[in-house]
């Protein structure tokens, strides 16, 4: 069993920047692929950026790919979204989720195994 926890979401103007943090307790955290999805109202919840358990691999959708970056840190238990030049469709609750499938990458929500409660992203225009 692993807990996620979500923060570093917030209001922010277009063309700005925030970093997420995904924090984990539990099982050992270099076990996980690590994802982050967003779900924006009447959306279906969308894949944007996933890591391996290593920290090796990455791999972003189409519609973050050159603006965000997903890093990890297995000391820390942390892995991150940071996201620059943000624009008001990027405005949506982000989640972070594992898969004990360490080295696969899924784009499918229903792979991911945990989720975070989610953290709110308001881009102003």
């Amino acid at each position: 069993q692993v807990q996620l926890g979500e923060s570093g979401g917030g209001l922010v103007q277009a063309g700005g920047s925030l970093r997420l943090s995904c924090a984990a307790s539990g099982r050992t955290f270099s076990s996980y692929a690590m994802g982050w999805f967003r779900q924006a109202p009447g959306k279906e919840r969308e894949f944007l950026a996933g890591i391996t358990g290593s920290g090796g691999r990455t791999f972003y959708a189409n519609s973050v790919k050159g603006r965000f970056t997903i890093s990890r840190d297995n000391a820390k238990n942390t892995v991150y979204l940071q996201m620059s030049r943000l624009k008001p469709e990027d405005t949506a609750v982000y989640y972070c989720a594992a898969d004990f499938m360490s080295e696969i990458i899924w784009i499918t929500s229903s792979k991911y195994d945990y989720w975070g409660q989610g953290t709110r992203v308001t881009v102003s225009s």
